[in-house]
């Protein structure tokens, strides 16, 4: 599974982990990505969505 959302496009940043000694690592930042049955073009399809769409109300779910 990618990480991108199919509505927004969100997908991973990267930025840096800093210990308490300033010691500075990779790390990315993934989105917070959901399997859900939503409409799309009328009829129902599997699409990989965050939650910001989710709660923002992008996506219509199928019950």
């Amino acid at each position: 599974m990618s990480k991108v959302c199919e509505i927004c496009g969100k997908k991973p940043v990267v930025g840096n982990n800093v210990s308490h000694a300033h010691n500075v690592t990779k790390r990315r930042f993934n989105p917070n990505l959901q399997s859900v049955r939503a409409m799309d073009k009328g009829r129902p399809k599997k699409m990989v969505v965050c939650t910001t769409c989710i709660k923002s109300g992008r996506v219509v779910k199928v019950a």
